[in-house]
């Protein structure tokens, strides 16, 4: 696979140039989220029909130039599943997207249920895409001659790939439907992560462990986390939550007891024992009025005459999804069928006003969903 590596402002500028003349381009990022503490754009990789292209961020930190091609709707992105791609894009190079197209979800409207780009690709080009670089460092330089042309490879058949797939939307007539779609992905930024809950209770296992053992593992998330911090390291690479959780449940007695715990090696016990240790420690030693405990979830007052008209709206949803050969929960999801199902709309140009409600679902499901409220 031929590409050009652009570590330059001057190649990234040229790559523009190039590209501003092409009605659609091929478009995928790579990030280093996967083993790195700090995620963070790694890579741009960028396809006409003739050309690929792989732009280094840290390389070239200002992309900028790219907001020229990003922006412009006359040239068509052709990304697949563009969410994360979008997310990071706003976050680290402040760059928005008109005039998407993205071959997830244009495969779910013509009835896929294996969406990776992998099966994609071989259904419908008969080809047989790279997976050995799927969990690669892509926080790391030089990056190998495989992870390139793997990273090229991912963009290079989009632009083919969207034809095919464009091709079939409009023989089913769905086109429209998916065009809808396009453009609401095209409002998604980066938003921050979830602080509604302390980060130690998100970790599995968290709620079912007893107050002085959720101490004990608030103590060594918190270890955890500035470690990774420190190394710029996923906290898995740093330690595992199984072993987070079984030292809450049973804390180590002593350094000798760390060899058993499930993720800490000889070396990570001789490095780090004697924080963890102090971690442990430090969680055994909070005040019983001072643990912790898991907040109660709000209770909801069931309502039978809802739950009946979701389950009408969802048997409508199933049998009108089946005559179209979608998958239910892409045609309407369960938390729009209770909105439905609150908002109780008497017609059609109702259901349009729901929230969320999207006006391709109104045409392919609105009359049976009416038929179902009666």
């Amino acid at each position: 696979m031929e590409y050009a590596y652009i570590d330059t402002d001057a190649g990234l500028r040229e790559v523009v140039d190039r590209l501003k003349g092409e009605p659609l381009i091929g478009a995928d990022t790579e990030a280093a989220g996967y083993h790195r503490y700090f995620d963070r754009l790694s890579l741009v990789q960028l396809s006409s029909r003739t050309e690929n292209f792989l732009v280094d961020p840290q390389a070239v930190p200002d992309l900028s130039p790219l907001g020229e091609l990003f922006a412009d709707p006359a040239i068509e992105k052709v990304f697949h599943d563009a969410d994360y791609d979008l997310r990071i894009l706003d976050r680290d190079a402040g760059l928005s997207l008109a005039g998407l197209f993205d071959t997830q979800v244009a495969a779910a409207f013509l009835g896929e249920r294996s969406l990776g780009l992998g099966n994609i690709a071989e259904k419908h080009l008969g080809l047989k895409l790279p997976k050995e670089h799927q969990r690669a460092d892509w926080g790391e330089r030089p990056l190998t001659e495989g992870m390139k042309q793997y990273a090229a490879t991912d963009t290079a058949h989009l632009p083919a790939l969207r034809d095919r797939l464009r091709e079939e939307l409009v023989a089913k007539g769905r086109l429209h439907w998916a065009e809808e779609e396009f453009r609401r992905r095209e409002q998604t930024r980066w938003e921050g992560p979830d602080e509604s809950r302390e980060a130690w209770m998100k970790v599995k296992g968290a709620r079912d462990l007893p107050p002085r053992g959720m101490a004990v593992l608030r103590e060594l998330h918190a270890w955890r986390e500035g470690v990774a911090r420190e190394q710029d390291r996923a906290t898995f690479r740093v330690l595992g939550n199984q072993g987070l959780i079984e030292m809450s449940l049973n804390p180590p007695s002593g350094f000798p007891a760390l060899k058993s715990v499930t993720g800490i090696s000889e070396g990570l016990a001789q490095r780090r024992g004697r924080e963890i240790m102090a971690a442990v420690e430090a969680g055994l030693a909070v005040p019983e009025g001072e643990l912790p405990r898991w907040p109660r979830s709000p209770r909801w007052e069931r309502d039978p005459e809802l739950d009946a008209r979701v389950e009408s709206l969802k048997d409508a949803r199933n049998r009108r999804a089946e005559e179209l050969e979608l998958d239910p929960g892409f045609i309407m999801s369960r938390a729009q069928l209770e909105e439905v199902a609150r908002a109780r709309p008497r017609s059609e140009a109702e259901l349009t006003a729901v929230p969320g409600v999207r006006g391709w679902q109104v045409e392919a499901i609105g009359a049976a969903l009416m038929k179902a409220l009666g």
